[in-house]
């Protein structure tokens, strides 16, 4: 019989945390944070509801933190993934645009921003929540920002442009989610492209 060594746990440990926080992710972009509960993690990770509090003692709410981080990074690699596609940061904004619409349809308009539904249920009610989205999304407009600076548009401009593209993917992919359509986050693709080339000119 083989013994369990203790860098053997510890793996184990490892793997059943990130198995809950992903669980969690993926509940939150779907569901909400009110509509999220241990119990539902604990079912979606397939571990006990015990086990969900021996990794998170301060419950629900230091769980959603971790939760929005880890999903915050996988959208950061998905914009990342956009902005590396195209040379041209025109180009590159609109091939984010498409790829979060293929997001979308791929897993049947449920995996949205991984920040947006928890961040507005929760303003008001939890600092630390509101502190981890306003994170996330200040590390997407930097991210763009940069795109755009390597097209000439200068700090400042480039700031502000960065902001406005994810205010409208956020807004589309809102209306991509209600109607089941890609549609909204196709148009903003190319009328997103047209002011990137704007303040490049």
């Amino acid at each position: 019989m083989a013994v369990r060594t203790t860098g053997d746990a510890a793996v184990g440990e490892a793997d059943t945390r990130t198995r809950i926080v992903r669980a969690t992710a993926m509940l939150l972009q779907r569901q909400g944070y009110e509509g999220t509960s241990i119990k539902r993690i604990s079912a979606e990770a397939r571990v006990t509801q015990g086990s969900v509090y021996h990794f998170f003692p301060g419950g629900k709410e230091q769980l959603a933190v971790e939760a929005l981080r880890h999903g915050a990074e996988e959208f950061t690699e998905l914009l990342r993934a956009g902005l590396d596609s195209a040379e041209d940061p025109a180009e590159a904004v609109a091939a984010c645009a498409v790829r979060l619409a293929d997001t979308l349809r791929v897993s049947s308009w449920t995996d949205g921003c991984p920040v947006a539904a928890t961040a507005l249920e929760t303003i008001g009610a939890s600092p630390d929540i509101q502190r981890a989205s306003a994170q996330a999304l200040r590390q997407w407009q930097e991210l763009l920002a940069a795109k755009l600076t390597t097209g000439g548009v200068p700090d400042a401009a480039a700031r502000a442009l960065a902001c406005t593209i994810i205010s409208t993917l956020e807004g589309a992919e809102l209306i991509c989610r209600v109607s089941a359509d890609a549609a909204a986050l196709h148009t903003a693709a190319v009328h997103l492209a047209q002011l990137v080339r704007l303040h490049m000119s």
